[in-house]
Order: C-alpha cells, then sequence, then structure tokens
C-alpha cells in the first residue's frame, strides 16, 4: 500500500546523497545528475510536485580548491561548500532547462525551522515556489552551519522537510540501493577475497545469505539488520545509519519512505518494487516540533520537580518557573534545552524564553509573585507549550 502511495503522490522529497552525484576524479558528475533530473522531470510531468533535498555542495568544491578528498576539518568544509554550493545549482539548473522547468534554491539550518516565526516563513515560501511550478532544491547551509555539518545530514533534514511541506512520501536515493539483514559491501569484498570470479555485488551478497529487506513496517522488522557504514568513495558523510534514522523519523509521523538506489530512480519514483519501503508507523505530527526533536542540540538543561514532570508530559502543560530545580548550561532565551526529571531522565525538549543567567533567580516561585515583585514581563512561561515536544 505505501508503494501504491509514493507512486500516486501529489507531492513528493525526493533527496539524493553526494555518492550518487560525484565524478570518481572529483567533482559532480553530469551524466549522473542529467539521469536524475530526467527520472524528476518525467515524474514531475504527471502532474507530481517534488522537491528535491541534494547533498553535493562540499564535493562539488573539492576540485576547484585542489584538494584530494572532502577535508575533515570545519573551516574547509564550509570553505569547498561556499565554492561548490554556486557549482551544484548552476548544474540542476542547466539540466532542469532541459525540460523547460525552473528551479529555486532554498537553504536551511533547523534554527531556520524550529523558531516559529521563521518556520512559517519557511513554510511559505515552499508553497509558494511549489504554485508557481519551481522545483526547490534543498541543502542544508554548510557555508555558515557549524553543529549541523558535525550533528545533521541530509537524510534527516529530507525527512523534516518531508512534514514541512506537508507530502505525501519520501524517497532517499544513495548509492545503498536497500536495507539488507547484513551489510552486502562486506559481503561483496569476502566473496571477491575468496573468488574473483565472483564479482557482481548481488551475487556476493546471496552467497552470503545477505538478503534486501523489502518492506519495514516496525521496528521488529530491522531489530536483526547488521548495520554497515556504505559509503561513495569518501565523498558522503553519511550511511545506511542516517537513512534509517531518517526512514523512522518520516516513517513514525505517518510518511511512507522508500529508500532506493540513485541508478533505480525512475522505478523507485514509480513505486515499483525495489529498494525498502518503510510504511507508516505513527501519525502525522506538527512539523516544527519534529525539527526540534530531532535537528536541534541542546544548549542547556532544566531539572524539573515530580509535579512539573507531571503537569509537563501528561496534562501537556506550559513550564513555569516553580516547577524549575536546577539549571544547567549556557544558554540564550530562544534557544532549545533539554528537561529532564530529578533522576536525569530526558523528558521533552524546548524553546527556553529566559537566559541561562536570569533563571536561577526564578526559581521555584510562581508567576503572580514573579509579576508582583519584578514587573510584567516576568509572567511568561519558562517554556510554553506550543514550543515544548515530548521526548
Amino acid at each position: 500500500m505505501s508503494r501504491d502511495v509514493v507512486a500516486t503522490a501529489k507531492r513528493l522529497v525526493v533527496k539524493v546523497g553526494s555518492s550518487s552525484l560525484a565524478s570518481t576524479t572529483g567533482g559532480i558528475d553530469n551524466d549522473r545528475v542529467d539521469a536524475l533530473v530526467d527520472a524528476i522531470a518525467a515524474r514531475s510531468a504527471t502532474g507530481t510536485q517534488v522537491v528535491l533535498v541534494s547533498s553535493g555542495a562540499i564535493a562539488a568544491g573539492i576540485k576547484p580548491l585542489g584538494l584530494a578528498r572532502r577535508p575533515r576539518d570545519l573551516a574547509t568544509q564550509q570553505a569547498a561548500a561556499s565554492v561548490g554550493q554556486g557549482l551544484l545549482i548552476a548544474r540542476y539548473t542547466a539540466a532542469f532547462a532541459r525540460h523547460d522547468r525552473t528551479v529555486g534554491q532554498v537553504l536551511l539550518t533547523a534554527d531556520d525551522v524550529v523558531r516559529r516565526a521563521h518556520y512559517r516563513n519557511a513554510q511559505r515560501t515552499f508553497e509558494r515556489l511549489l504554485a508557481l511550478g519551481i522545483v526547490p532544491i534543498v541543502n542544508e547551509n554548510d557555508t555558515v552551519a557549524t553543529e549541523e555539518i558535525r550533528f545533521g545530514d541530509n537524510d534527516r533534514i529530507a525527512a523534516l522537510v518531508t512534514h514541512l511541506v506537508r507530502a505525501d512520501a519520501l524517497v532517499l536515493l544513495s548509492d545503498v540501493d536497500a536495507l539488507y539483514d547484513v551489510d552486502p559491501a562486506r559481503a561483496r569484498d569476502a566473496t571477491r577475497a575468496a573468488d574473483p570470479t565472483k564479482a557482481g555485488a548481488a551475487t556476493a551478497a546471496s552467497s552470503r545469505g545477505a538478503s534486501r529487506i523489502a518492506d519495514v513496517r516496525s521496528d521488529a522488522d530491522v531489530a536483526h539488520v547488521r548495520l554497515g557504514r556504505v559509503r561513495g568513495e569518501g565523498i558522503g558523510s553519511g550511511g545506511i545509519a542516517t537513512k534509517l534514522a531518517a526512514a523512522r523519523i518520516a516513517a513514525g509521523a505517518g510518511v511512507p519512505t522508500l529508500l532506493a538506489g540513485a541508478d533505480d530512480a525512475a522505478a523507485a519514483l514509480a513505486g515499483a518494487d525495489v529498494g525498502t519501503c518503510f510504511h507508516p508507523t505513527g501519525r502525522r505530527a506538527p512539523a516544527r516540533l519534529l525539527w526540534l526533536a530531532h535537528a536541534t542540540e541542546p544548549r542547556g538543561r532544566l531539572t524539573l520537580d515530580e509535579g512539573a514532570v507531571r503537569a509537563v508530559v501528561d496534562r501537556r502543560t506550559s513550564l513555569l518557573p516553580a516547577g524549575v530545580v536546577a539549571v544547567d548550561g549556557d544558554f540564550a532565551a530562544g534557544d532549545p534545552v533539554e528537561l529532564i526529571d530529578e533522576n536525569g531522565h530526558a523528558i521533552a525538549r524546548g524553546l527556553v524564553n529566559y537566559d541561562a543567567g536570569e533563571l536561577p533567580a526564578l526559581l521555584g516561585r510562581s508567576t503572580h509573585d514573579l509579576t508582583a515583585t519584578l514587573g510584567a514581563g516576568y509572567h511568561r512561561e519558562v517554556v510554553h507549550r506550543d514550543d515544548l515536544v515530548l521526548l
């Protein structure tokens, strides 16, 4: 049923990884880009709106900078992204122009979508681009991002963008063609070492007992999977683990997700029996809260007393100063913080309304008392329930 949703979706998010776009000599492979764009354009011609989440900015910048491989230090990654992002979007512009389609660049960081005003603006931008017939091409804003390069990945971004734009399905394309019960790359290498005549990946995988998992309907279906880290010539930053995590985010919030090889893009977009299909395991959730839960790193921790834990978890109320017993970290108003119980267990994440330096003087006091002694500005919650997600 979920493959049918992919085949009939009116709005799709498609993600492609760096290793599926990079050439063996460095830079972006034009033929690979053209093949991907041909598949997306063919699907768009049927009336489907497609949002493309594309890695590749850092990969595109490697060769112009004279580097031999993907840089490891943050500053050089940012420099490569700065050079490569323009090259990447120019290549997509030319490729889609062959189909009389216009593209629009959207660079995101988690902060762009977690904060309420930014989230609404991002959502309006996507809706207008799609209404105008534009193909939005999304990438993480690696040129200025810091934590995002170390913590984030475009698989996760794609899962969250799927909810931001209210897409019907998510398709993850990479050099990982499916989820297997064991790592087929290791199986292939082992088989080649034992018998060089057995060079085919499929032969090698089957000879070692690796089997494609066609459908995942619950975590029980992947509990036995031994994950390998499949990477493309040192270009990509992700692996099968990030794709599995992204699929779980999307499917857990009600969106079917198909993981397939970039070479199978046309078949995947048609809902064919390729790759691994992750069936929805939960209901649609507010997109901004998904970003808060899955795309942010907490800047501090607030310890709640037992009554506050019950209020936040059971009654879904805002967090008030009276329920906070300890503050840890260095954060500013508007930053994400983790809410923990007195045993140190994380129960929620939210956007705090006070600086770390302000909070200690407010702990244990009611908003009525604070307003009376400090003024109306202290009537606000520590974390408003609209800016809070349970973990």
